[in-house]
């Protein structure tokens, strides 16, 4: 795993944390990994607030948040938001990964 370069995230992302009012609720897009899913490792992410030793990633006046233990697991990915027929959500194109499973949730590395 690639440990030196952090995750970088789209404006598209930002955009999408802003339309939905994040920081006006004082919160953080919070990614992060855990164990689990179908391939071993699965992503979490959800609107939190940042922690003590959370990376802060921030654009447009929003931020994004990688704890510690997953930041090795996302060096180096891209944290976008997609809008397509099947549903909106954000999604991690992440390097790291070896595998991943069909739904775009888990993987492994």
């Amino acid at each position: 795993m690639n440990l030196t370069l952090p995750p970088k995230v789209t404006d598209r992302a930002f955009a999408r944390l802003s339309e939905i009012g994040a920081s006006a609720e004082g919160k953080a897009l919070r990614v992060a990994v855990e164990g689990g899913g179908c391939s071993g490792f699965q992503y979490d992410i959800k609107l939190d607030d940042v922690a003590d030793g959370d990376l802060v990633l921030e654009g447009a006046g929003e931020k994004v948040v990688v704890d510690e233990v997953s930041l090795p697991f996302l060096a180096d990915a891209v944290i976008d938001f997609s809008d397509e027929l099947i549903g909106a959500r954000f999604v991690i194109e992440n390097p790291n990964a070896a595998s991943s499973c069909g739904c775009g949730t888990s993987f492994s590395i």
